[in-house]
């Protein structure tokens, strides 16, 4: 197993990526924390995959919340080895003149903001162990962004480049910081990125993608497992993209 005795935190873990990434990791021998603001789910979620894991609701643009979740890890398992900022939100799929503001500050709390507050309360303890690894669920949004969906681009651009930078940072502590950025995927969030739910909206993306279909949670799953295994040990400010070819 390749995340034999690992703990492992990942948050949006209640459904689409992140609930990929958690079953993946415990299938490959890692203790999971599922944190989401959707506590039920992350229960739903960890009950699947047994005694290896434990459901914490969290709002994870909150550090109240942020800070007894990673309390809660500890004390359930131990400190983190393994960090997966995946949670995340986006608006409808529209001008961007039509984004309000309290909808813009929900984006960057969410998908910027947490891996703020993730790296205040995580980094600390992966310092006193002596190593760890972050990974950033980014996105080609923010590589080859898409119309009508300026303000989501602008944030997963921010968690790209803040994981190259968190790199290099923290490099000299032996806690290595990369990022996937998966294509849409076929996950709840899909709806709100295209705008609707059609087949013509559908067949509209999957014509963006040369491999000719959307990501899946198992798609980004193996890449975060690659990225976090031993395997990877030399790799640190990678952005992976996990697109089927999209960002050529």
């Amino acid at each position: 197993m390749r995340l034999k005795e690992k703990v492992a935190v990942v948050t949006g873990a209640g459904s689409g990526f992140g609930q990929g990434i958690a079953e993946t990791f415990a299938r490959e021998g890692a203790r999971v924390a599922l944190l989401d603001i959707n506590e039920r789910a992350a229960k739903e979620a960890a009950a699947k995959i047994g005694s290896r894991a434990v459901a914490i609701g969290c709002d994870v643009s909150k550090k109240t919340d942020v800070d007894a979740a990673v309390r809660a890890v500890a004390s359930a398992f131990g400190p983190p080895d393994i960090l997966v900022n995946n949670a995340g939100v986006s608006h409808r799929n529209r001008p961007m003149l039509e984004v309000d503001e309290a909808e813009f500050d929900r984006i960057f709390a969410v998908n910027v903001k947490s891996v703020f507050l993730l790296a205040h309360a995580v980094v600390p303890l992966m310092r006193q162990s002596g190593r760890g690894v972050i990974v950033n669920i980014g996105s080609t949004a923010g590589l080859r962004p898409r119309p009508g969906l300026v303000w989501y681009n602008a944030s997963k651009g921010a968690v790209n480049l803040l994981t190259k930078a968190m790199a290099i940072e923290l490099a000299p502590d032996r806690i290595r910081v990369c990022a996937l950025a998966p294509v849409a995927g076929d996950t709840p969030l899909l709806p709100t990125f295209m705008g609707g739910d059609t087949p013509e909206l559908r067949a509209k993306f999957i014509a963006s993608v040369p491999l000719g279909r959307l990501s899946t949670p198992q798609d980004v799953a193996h890449a975060a497992l690659f990225l976090v295994s031993d395997e990877a040990e030399f790799l640190t400010g990678v952005v992976l993209e996990v697109d089927g070819g999209r960002c050529i």
